[in-house]
C-alpha cells in the first residue's frame, strides 16, 4: 500500500501544469495588451472608412476632370465597395461606350478596402448608381444632361460628399 509521503515528486516524475502567479501575470499581460490593441484597431477601421471616402471624393473629382478636360460625357458608377468611370467615344453623346482605365490599369477606378462597407448614392432625394457628368462640368441624373442635380454621396462611418448639379464641384 502507498504510503502518503509516496508523491509525484518524490517517484521522480514531474508534475505539470502552471502556478497561480504565472496565470496572474499572463491574465495581466492580456489585459494591457487588450487595452492597448483594442483602440488601435478601432481607430484603424476608422482610418480604413477615410480612406474609401477620399477614394470615393477623388474619383468624382477625376469624373468632373476628365468630362471638361475632353469634352466627352462621363459615366460614374458607384456600388458599395468600387467605383467604374467610362466615357462616351463620341461629342455629343447620350451614354458612355468606353472604359476610363483606373490608378491600377484595371477598369476599377476606386476600391473599398473594407468589404463590408455601403455606400448611398443619392440625386436630390432619391436614390441613384450612375452619376452623369456633362462637358460643361455638370452633373446631371441623365445622360443627355436635361437636368443638372445635387449630389450626395454617403460612405459608412465617414462624412457626406456633397456634388454640386450645375458646377460639378465636390465637397
Amino acid at each position: 500500500m502507498p504510503c502518503l509521503r509516496d508523491t509525484p515528486a518524490a517517484r521522480g516524475v514531474s508534475q505539470r501544469g502552471f502556478t497561480m502567479n504565472e496565470l496572474i501575470m499572463v491574465l495581466v499581460i492580456g489585459g494591457v495588451l487588450a487595452a492597448f490593441a483594442v483602440p488601435k484597431l478601432i481607430s484603424f477601421m476608422g482610418v480604413r472608412d477615410d480612406a474609401w471616402r477620399d477614394a470615393l471624393a477623388g474619383s468624382m473629382r477625376m469624373a468632373q476632370k476628365f468630362a471638361v478636360g475632353h469634352r466627352r460625357l462621363v459615366c460614374a458608377t458607384v456600388n458599395n465597395t468600387s467605383v467604374t468611370l467610362r466615357i462616351a467615344s463620341v461629342n455629343p453623346a447620350t451614354s458612355c461606350d468606353t472604359d476610363l482605365p483606373g490608378p491600377s490599369g484595371g477598369t476599377t477606378f476606386a476600391t473599398a478596402s473594407n468589404s463590408q462597407a455601403t455606400t448611398v448614392v443619392s440625386a436630390g432625394s432619391s436614390p441613384a448608381v450612375v452619376l452623369y457628368f456633362q462637358p460643361d462640368g455638370r452633373v446631371t441624373t441623365d445622360g443627355a444632361g436635361a437636368n443638372a442635380v445635387d449630389w450626395t454621396i454617403t460612405p459608412t462611418a465617414a462624412a457626406p460628399i456633397s456634388i454640386l448639379g450645375e458646377t460639378g464641384h465636390v465637397e
